[in-house]
């Protein structure tokens, strides 16, 4: 994938970048989610070091470290850079790397990529089929390597493999899915939008006696659908 009317690029140039989607241009907009208040430096590093520009189309390559959502087909967006360092800051609050997470909702992979620098393993639903096999096929692309994919229902999790130390929902239930929360293990932890109208960030743990359940930033997502298509 590159950039129309650009020169030929070898693979490490292309993951580099050159103008608008730069090495220089991407730690620009690590400099403003750091000056927007995400504080996590293993999260700033994992997405200084992703490049995002190949996770869109062509067309919108130029506008990959914006901080704004983008485009991605099949009426799906690459979330704001801001909400994926914001998301996977909660998600691994004091935790130096869990064994498994969870992802519901692969889109372009962008946020599985991140998640793939900072855990185990990461298990990725995607129920939109054409969205997954891309996915798959430019993380692989770009040396990922510890990631199960599964072309599925988000609102079913992944029974085979649970329980999950962490889970993160990239699109918004109206209420949090009671499969999910079964398969978060204890102590675990769960960050999700939530809302059909009016949406909210929540950060859900599971503790012995249940489950706590802490309210964040309004954000806005796409509404979390069932089945697959």
């Amino acid at each position: 994938m590159g950039i129309r009317g650009a020169p030929v690029m070898s693979g490490g140039a292309m993951r580099d970048g050159i103008g608008m989607t730069s090495l220089r241009t991407r730690r620009r907009l690590i400099d403003r989610l750091r000056a927007n208040g995400i504080q996590s430096e293993k999260v700033l590093s994992a997405l200084e070091s992703t490049p995002r520009h190949l996770f869109v189309g062509e067309a919108m390559a130029h506008k990959a470290y914006e901080d704004t959502a983008l485009p991605i087909g099949h009426q799906q967006t690459i979330s704001q850079p801001w909400v994926v360092a914001r998301m996977t800051e909660l998600l691994l609050e004091d935790d130096d790397g869990p064994k498994k997470v969870l992802e519901v909702g692969t889109g372009c992979g962008y946020q599985t990529a991140i998640l793939s620098q900072l855990s185990r393993w990461v298990f990725t639903i995607e129920r939109i089929g054409a969205l997954l096999d891309q996915a798959r096929e430019r993380l692989q692309s770009l040396g990922y390597r510890n990631i199960s994919y599964l072309h599925g229902d988000g609102f079913a999790g992944w029974e085979s493999n649970q329980p999950f130390d962490r889970i993160l929902v990239a699109a918004a239930p109206a209420e949090i899915p009671a499969a999910l929360l079964a398969q978060l293990a204890e102590g675990g932890r769960m960050v999700l939008p939530v809302g059909s109208g009016h949406q909210e960030l929540r950060v859900v743990t599971r503790e012995a006696r249940g489950f706590h359940e802490e309210v964040r930033e309004a954000v806005r997502f796409v509404p979390m659908l069932k089945g697959q298509s």
